[in-house]
């Protein structure tokens, strides 16, 4: 193993389930929410020399569904040998794909389920889909202690019906997985189901004006892969894999220089804003409750991914700890990307262009209803950019007359406002692990002296000297944006080379101070949070999000205050989208992109693309 950040292979993960077995930390009700990958602290992975030995360490979560009992366990499959068994505290965890058959069991065995789509004139029970769903954390009583979930109800109309066009709205359970019952089922009103339907996989005909559009290289792609590292261009890096956080890129570095460690989704929220009975606890962690890995589609040539692609598959522990393969999990290619750079020269008659291309890597999933694509895109000048496409299909409600937290998008149907929030954790290294960060904005200059006619404008720099310092908003009035330098590694200007995080500078989290879900997301409060390396502080909700308390995760991280100048930095961007449902949004829903740009600032002496070629016409360039 050349690497000891290489993804866990299947046979380490039978390895891993049977050394957990050996030791009796297995029984036959025992489940695996997560099995992953213990990586090394990041001072021991830079330090490492090519002929040191790796010890291959995993981090496994493990529940009881006898008791509800819950552990974590770190295990060493070098040395085969168990390092630490803590119990799980703060939180549950995470939602087993098992457990969402088994509510719908729970609830329907409830009488009191019978009982309430009797009085909807539902009939055939069979055609109700139950949607397990994350609890969250609301001081209600008799549920400390507890796994729960909570669970909205959905008809079909047959058995290939979408049922979210028909939402049984006004009635909800609240289930106890562990103890297999329903502990409170509310009936809170009685809404008429939606009738029309939203099939959107079968259109009354398709339009026949399309031309194809034919993506080649014939030459093949300009990247290689060896062992999960991708060299493209002036790039280097490793493709990893986490059940939680999904794609994961390690050590990117450019013409040999670091720039990142790890990048990742570490946490996203899905906080939604309908204060009724029946749904004000509706939000979703989608990593830390449902994990993002988990839910990661197969992806298809010609539909998902178009020109010469290079697969990889992902492999994972299922909930019994035994592998499995999703394959074509992640899709890497080249795309073109229009213009790089381009001038026709007035005096010399010189007219040159060249165009981008960017490394596009990239894995979709599915959690519930919604779809999320994660592209991260790395360009010729040295540019990294996240970009998340969020589609799928709205969570719908029945629509009331004068409600003012949902948008009516169809006959008699509503979907809730809500936001869709990411927090991308990017562990720095600019030229080395001594980064500081400071933030910039632009200054109006008033009319005086120095500025007769008022045309002048400048910027200013405030340093970020400590963690509570570094929790910031963006604002795009003030152009505000954040340089991670390095003062130790100066540019031929003499000045510290850096890189600037270009947030899109959209709302953060909505619900009011004091809401749980403000607490438990706290991460999606502020826009940026900076933290120095902690090996330990990976997840910027907490460890065990599932039920979890107010105050975990970043909170706690910068409770400490801890100096940022010259110190080995994370950074944690909280971004997305606030959406306002619209008619167009229904059934499926169109693509909406947000995401984050990284580009370097002094970073380079010059522009390092004036070595691209022209793209192979001669009307490209004039000599």
């Amino acid at each position: 193993m050349a690497s000891p950040l290489a993804r866990l292979t299947a046979d380490e993960i039978i390895a891993a389930r049977a050394l957990l077995e050996a030791e009796g930390l297995v029984t036959e009700t025992t489940r695996f929410p997560y099995l992953g990958l213990e990586e090394p602290p990041k001072a021991e992975v830079l330090a490492r020399k090519e002929s040191d030995p790796i010890d291959r360490r995993v981090r496994a979560v493990l529940l009881d569904l006898a008791t509800g009992d819950a552990r974590t366990v770190i295990a060493s499959l070098t040395r085969g040998a168990i390092d630490r068994v803590d119990a799980v505290t703060g939180g549950r965890p995470p939602v087993l794909m098992e457990e969402f058959p088994a509510v719908e069991e729970i609830v329907k065995a409830d009488p009191r389920f019978t009982e309430a789509m009797g009085r909807r004139g539902v009939t055939d029970l069979d055609l109700v889909r139950v949607a397990p769903l994350s609890a969250g954390d609301y001081g209600i009583e008799g549920e400390s202690g507890r796994r729960m979930l909570r669970a909205l109800m959905f008809l079909q109309n047959r058995p290939d019906d979408h049922c979210w066009a028909h939402p049984i709205d006004g009635v909800v359970a609240y289930v106890d997985v562990i103890a297999r019952k329903v502990t409170e089922f509310h009936d809170h009103e009685d809404l008429p189901i939606p009738a029309e339907e939203g099939n959107f996989d079968r259109p009354a005909s398709l339009r026949d004006t399309q031309k194809p559009i034919e993506i080649t290289q014939p030459e093949g792609a300009s990247f290689t892969v060896t062992d999960d590292v991708v060299e493209w261009e002036n790039w280097r890096f490793r493709i990893g894999f986490d059940a939680r956080e999904g794609l994961t890129l390690h050590q990117l570095s450019f013409a040999g220089r670091p720039l990142v460690y790890r990048a990742s989704i570490a946490e996203m929220v899905v906080a939604y804003g309908d204060p009724s009975p029946t749904r004000f606890w509706q939000n979703y962690f989608d990593a830390g409750e449902y994990l993002l890995g988990q839910s990661t589609n197969s992806l298809s040539l010609g539909c998902d991914c178009l020109g010469e692609i290079h697969y990889f598959d992902a492999v994972l522990a299922d909930g019994d700890g035994r592998p499995k393969v999703i394959e074509n999990a992640i899709c890497l290619h080249e795309e073109d990307h229009g213009i790089l750079w381009k001038h026709t020269d007035i005096f010399t008659g010189s007219e040159e262009v060249r165009r981008q291309r960017r490394l596009v890597i990239s894995f979709f999933l599915t959690v519930g209803n919604y779809d999320y694509g994660f592209y991260w895109y790395l360009y010729l000048d040295g540019a990294i950019q996240l970009e998340v496409k969020a589609t799928g299909i709205l969570f719908t409600s029945a629509h009331v007359e004068g409600g003012r937290h949902a948008a009516h998008v169809a006959p008699g149907l509503a979907a809730a406002f809500h936001q869709h929030l990411y927090c991308a954790r990017l562990d720095m290294t600019v030229d080395g692990t001594a980064n500081s960060i400071a933030e910039h904005e632009v200054e109006r200059v008033p009319i005086g002296p120095g500025n007769r006619y008022g045309n002048a404008f400048t910027y200013k720099v405030t340093p970020l000297r400590t963690e509570s310092e570094a929790v910031r908003d963006a604002d795009p009035v003030s152009g505000r944006a954040w340089h991670i330098t390095n003062p130790g590694s100066l540019n031929r200007l003499g000045r510290p080379v850096g890189y600037v995080l270009l947030p899109d500078a959209r709302p953060p989290l909505l619900a009011a101070e004091g809401a749980s879900i403000r607490g438990r997301a706290a991460f999606a409060g502020h826009h940026l949070w900076v933290t120095q390396y902690d090996p330990d502080e990976r997840f910027p909700a907490g460890e065990f999000v599932n039920q979890s308390p107010p105050g975990q995760g970043l909170p706690a991280f910068i409770a400490g205050d801890r100096p940022l100048e010259e110190q080995d930095l994370v950074v944690w961007h909280a971004f997305g989208a606030t959406h306002f449902p619209r008619p167009e949004d229904w059934p499926v829903m169109p693509v909406d992109t947000c995401g984050f740009i990284l580009k370097p600032v002094g970073f380079f002496d010059t522009n390092p693309t004036l070595d691209v070629p022209a793209s192979g016409t001669e009307a490209c360039h004039a000599d």
